[in-house]
This record gives structure tokens, C-alpha cells and sequence, in this order.
């Protein structure tokens, strides 16, 4: 039986950053890894036979990591700005709007060209309230959390914080806003992974966007260099170097509340005949869903506490993923916008405000949105390095499609979901697309559809809920318990010695690491006290 300081289970980005800050404090650190590959959603891969295009598979941008992580753990990554922020054909038209963050006068024509000119005004408005909020939560993602109440006298604005955090954020929406598509531009990004109407009370939405808006304090959502695989590259790296030990194809079965951990060795050959093996820690980190904690507990002979499973029960993810490998970029029905530019941002794709009610109303009816509301990100055009030089050559683009309001529960096929986010993409395009896919080797087309059944299944996320469950607040409320390390961060579980470390943490969620960062502070903290 192996015993270490920690035990992390789960190789994803989070677990990496874990491990990297508590073995560069000298901690003893083993990493056990379902899978054969370090860094779990957040891998780059060769999706499509004999086609030297590395994609980044599952995850695609990064907002929410923080510049002090990469700084501490000495990680050379790289994330590039994209000029464009988004683009959004305005269904059964010619036109679209494009918002360009480099040229203001041409953003204001461009509301003025779809009859939105009234809002522009408003939109910068809103950029500036949005600025004002990231400027006082996101600098607090790195430290202890703060109450609702401290977080609240940070911002310095009742009237703003009642709008973004107490009340519903359609409301916001439809006062500040009159155009349909300007609406839906802003919803978006209160429902990129999230079920919900923008005006659901329970404000699950308003907690997705608020995590959508203040990364790196400016809400820019950046393309790694390299694809999602360097970051997690990098991690891997700095951890080796630092004497993590990581074992692969370890598939944890069971853990203790002690600190016990076993695992089953995956994969063919006589290692799967040799039974579970065992790890001790003196703390655990989780870096797994809390569901996924919960039957591992339970598997341990732990009694689980009904209230505990209750509450990480059933987690659902709402989105498909499908990634497209182009001989070249589409054509707009606008004639004004060129394609670079309508690719270079985020493209809206059937997500006006009314399309994406209308959308949640289908799904919750148990009906698949159509036309499916979706958006559209082109990471070779601000990262050609993911392709071959061959495939640059040729003129060859990636496409990532994140189709919305696809809940699990619908239990849609592959091809099904294919087949909508197409249709949809179609509606909206000067040409089908599906005549621009290249070929693999076999002669098959470049297009891979990740459901949420995928998720669940490849990578162990309940449901293919992609933030491992209900987003919380970066905050606490006034009478939460802030007595231990790990309550005060944001990681506690009803063990002491087991730590929540992935996207079910408080502050989890998306490729940001803060997962990891919090519970490798808590642990460096409470060893502090002692």
C-alpha cells in the first residue's frame, strides 16, 4: 500500500493545477487518471484519420484561468486575443451584426445596418458595468471567498448588483435593449451550458453569466496557442518536474473518508487480473463530479448521507459539440462582412432573444429546439498552429459548433443532433456546408458530434453536465460556515480529509484551474494551523 501526503483523483486541468502547487510546496502527490491521457475535457487530438488537424476536442477557450496561476507554476502558455467579439446573421435576411472591438464606428454601423442603432448606445453601457464588475470579483477568484455582503460593498453598486445577482437577468435584458438580435447576443452568455430561461427565478442563468463576463477581469475569452492540449501539456509538465507521480488507466473505485483509495487498473493484458490496489492520503482531492464522490464514498462502505447524495444527484448537462475540419470558410448571405471577420469572434447561430426562449419552451416539452440554437468558434483563424502547414496551405479551417438547450434528459442520438446543428447552421449561410468538409483517410467527412451521453461516457461527467453541476456563486452567503480552510475556500465536503478540487467546487467550472487553485490552498492553509 502506497501513502502519500495527497491523493488526487482525477487528471483533469484541475487536478494538474492541484497537484503542481502542493508538490512545489514539497508535498508527496500521486494522480490516478481513469483515462490513458492526462488532462481530461481539455485535450487536443487528431479527431479525423490521416488529417494532421490537432482539435481541441471537448473544451475550446479559456476566460476564467488566472495570469498569477500560469506566473506561480511557471507555465509557458500562450492565449491570443481575438479581434472580433461576435457575429450574428439576422434570420431570413442579408444581414448580421458585427460587433469589432477594434473599430468602434464600424460596431455602430453595423447596429445602425440591422435596425438596432438604438442600442448601441446601450451595449457600451453595458460593457462598462460589465467592466466595473469583473474589475471587484475577479481579482477575489484567487483568495478566500467573500460573503454576499462584502462582495456586494466591492462592486459599490446596489442598483447594478440587484440587476446582475437578485433579480433575473431577462429583466436587465429587455429594459436596457428593444432588438431582438442585441437581446440574444447578451443571453448567450448566460446560457452557454445552462438549462434556463433568462428569467428563471432560480437565477442559475445569472450565475453562468457573471462567470462568462469577468475573466481576467475583462470577460475576453481567448484561443490557446497550440489548442486546449498545451495547456494541460504545460501542466503535466510542471508536475513531472515537480515529482508528481501520475498513474494512468487507474480507474478509482472506492474511497474512505480515512483517506483510502482503490483502484482498478484498465485496459487489456494481465494488469486487470491483478484486483484493486490501494493509495492512502492524508487528504483526498476529488477532482471528479460531486455526484461521481458521492457513489465513491458509497462503494467505500461509507454510509452516505441522504442529504449530501440528494443534493449532487442527477446533475444534466444542455449542449452538443461538433467539430468540423473545412477546405475553406463559408459564404455569407452579407455581402458587407467577410468571412474572416464574421469567423474570427464568436458566430450566433439562430440565438435571437426569442429563439432562445422559444428554445428552452421545446426542450422542456420534451421537443428539440428547431431551428437549435448554436454559436460557432474558428480557432485556426486566430491559431493556424493546430493545422498541418499543408492544411494552411490548402485554406483549411476548423469549426467547433456548441449547440444550447439539449438537455440530456431528451436523450437525442448523435446523428439526430448532428443533423440539427447543421440544419441550423444551413439556415443562416450563403451555401450548405456540408460540401466544404474534407475527407479522412477512409474518404468520410471531417465532422464529429460530442453529446452529452459522450461526456458522461468518455470522461465520467454525470449527465455531460460540463461544470459537473450547478454553477454556484463566486461568493458566499452571509451565514455560510467559513470556520476551516476548505469551507473558506470553497472545496469542503462533510470529510475533513476529502476536498472538493474540479468544476464542483464553488468557483469551478470552464478550463480556469481555479478548482485546483483553491483546494491546493486550502490544504497549504490548514497545514499552516496546525
Amino acid at each position: 500500500m502506497d501513502e502519500f501526503d495527497v491523493v488526487v483523483v482525477g487528471g483533469g486541468h484541475n487536478g494538474l493545477v492541484a497537484a503542481c502547487y502542493l508538490a512545489l510546496s514539497g508535498r508527496r502527490v500521486c494522480v490516478l487518471e481513469r483515462l490513458d491521457e492526462l488532462g481530461g475535457a481539455a485535450v487536443s487530438s487528431y479527431a479525423f484519420d490521416g488529417m494532421d488537424a490537432r482539435l481541441s476536442r471537448y473544451s475550446y477557450l479559456v476566460s476564467l484561468f488566472p495570469r498569477s496561476v500560469i506566473d506561480e507554476l511557471g507555465l509557458d502558455i500562450r492565449l491570443r486575443r481575438r479581434r472580433y467579439s461576435s457575429y450574428t446573421p439576422v434570420p431570413g435576411s442579408d444581414q448580421g451584426l458585427l460587433i469589432d472591438t477594434d473599430d468602434e464606428e464600424a460596431t455602430r454601423a453595423s447596429f445602425d445596418a440591422i435596425g438596432a442603432g438604438a442600442d448601441a448606445d446601450a451595449y457600451e453601457g453595458l460593457a462598462v458595468d460589465l467592466g466595473r464588475l469583473a474589475g471587484a470579483l475577479w481579482p477575489t477568484m484567487t483568495e478566500p471567498l467573500l460573503t454576499r455582503s462584502e462582495a456586494r460593498r466591492l462592486l459599490g453598486d446596489d442598483a447594478l448588483w440587484e440587476a446582475l445577482i437578485e433579480r433575473p437577468i431577462g429583466e436587465l435584458i429587455e429594459q436596457r435593449f428593444r432588438s431582438d438580435v442585441v437581446r440574444g447576443v447578451v443571453a448567450t452568455d448566460a446560457l452557454i451550458g445552462t438549462f434556463a430561461s433568462v428569467h428563471d427565478p432560480g437565477l442559475a442563468q445569472n450565475i453562468c453569466f457573471v462567470y462568462h463576463v469577468i475573466g481576467g477581469g475583462t470577460g475576453d475569452w481567448d484561443v490557446p496557442v497550440g489548442g486546449m492540449g498545451a495547456v494541460t501539456g504545460e501542466l503535466v509538465r510542471a508536475a513531472r518536474e515537480a515529482g508528481v507521480e501520475f498513474r494512468t488507466g487507474a480507474e478509482v473505485v472506492s474511497l474512505t473518508p480515512e483517506g483510502s483509495v482503490d483502484y482498478r487498473m484498465r485496459g487489456a493484458g494481465p494488469r486487470e487480473d491483478e484486483g484493486p490496489r490501494r493509495v492512502t492520503g492524508s487528504r483526498v482531492l476529488a477532482n471528479v463530479a460531486p455526484a461521481v464522490l458521492e457513489s465513491l464514498l458509497a462503494a467505500g462502505g461509507n454510509d452516505p448521507d441522504t442529504n449530501a447524495a440528494s443534493a449532487t444527484s442527477a446533475p444534466e448537462g444542455a449542449q452538443v459539440k461538433v467539430n468540423l475540419l473545412l477546405s475553406r470558410l463559408p459564404r455569407l448571405r452579407d455581402p458587407d462582412v467577410a468571412a474572416e471577420a464574421a469567423f474570427g469572434g464568436t458566430f450566433h447561430i439562430n440565438e435571437l432573444f426569442s429563439q432562445l426562449e422559444g428554445g428552452v419552451r421545446s426542450a422542456e416539452n420534451g421537443e428539440l429546439p428547431s431551428p437549435l440554437p448554436a454559436e460557432i468558434y474558428c480557432h485556426s483563424l486566430t491559431d493556424p498552429s493546430i493545422l498541418s502547414p499543408e492544411l494552411q496551405e490548402r485554406g483549411a479551417q476548423t469549426l467547433t459548433v456548441f449547440g444550447l438547450h439539449t438537455p440530456h434528459r431528451l436523450g437525442a442520438t448523435a446523428d439526430t443532433l448532428q443533423r440539427a446543428v447543421l440544419d441550423s447552421l444551413n439556415s443562416v449561410l450563403a451555401e450548405p456546408i456540408e460540401p466544404l468538409l474534407l475527407t479522412d483517410a477512409h474518404g468520410r467527412p471531417c465532422i464529429e458530434t460530442k453529446t452529452t451521453a459522450d461526456l458522461e461516457r468518455t470522461l465520467g461527467m454525470p449527465g455531460g453536465n460540463i461544470f459537473h453541476g450547478p454553477l454556484s456563486w463566486p461568493f458566499v452567503d452571509d451565514d455560510a460556515p467559513l470556520t476551516t480552510a476548505a469551507e473558506r475556500w470553497g472545496v469542503a465536503t462533510r470529510h475533513p480529509r476529502i476536498l472538493l478540487c474540479g468544476s464542483g467546487s464553488r468557483r469551478g467550472g470552464a478550463v480556469s484551474g481555479l478548482g485546483g487553485h483553491s483546494a491546493a490552498m486550502a490544504v497549504l492553509e490548514d497545514d499552516l494551523d496546525r
